[in-house]
């Protein structure tokens, strides 16, 4: 029986440029780099969670949802969003809005790859 999620791709057409927006960017800590017989493997993951996301070579919009208000490849929580936010925008990340939003879910707000792969970013709601 199934047990876990191991792997999430997000498709990337420059690696380097990927790799450096998902740590620098976005706080993720790389895991794997190494050579494979179908392209290099390169993974980065939430410090402290099993999950890795690969950071795989394709071609430009592959695997990007097809209009607004779909949902992207990933969706990342943070316990404090709009410090998180702040951090993120210091560093260069780019949003689709100018701040956080406040839902019934929680808070949102949506990062977006150098490749255009939005990267929804959520908070629990607070008890």
């Amino acid at each position: 029986m199934l047990n876990k999620i191991m792997y999430a791709t997000v498709y990337v057409t420059d690696q380097n440029r990927a790799l450096e927006f998902y740590t620098e960017g976005l706080g993720l800590e790389k895991r794997l780099d190494f050579p494979g017989p179908d392209g290099r493997f390169l993974t980065v993951g939430v410090p402290d969670s099993p999950v890795q996301i690969i950071l795989w070579s394709h071609a430009a919009a592959a695997g990007q949802p097809g209009g607004a208000g779909a949902p992207g490849p990933l969706i990342l929580e943070s316990d404090d969003l709009r410090k998180d936010f702040e951090v993120m925008r210091q560093r260069g990340v780019v949003f689709e809005e100018s701040e956080p939003e406040d839902y019934p879910f929680g808070v949102r707000i949506e990062a977006v790859d150098p490749d255009g792969n939005r990267i929804s970013l959520r908070q629990q709601p607070k008890p």
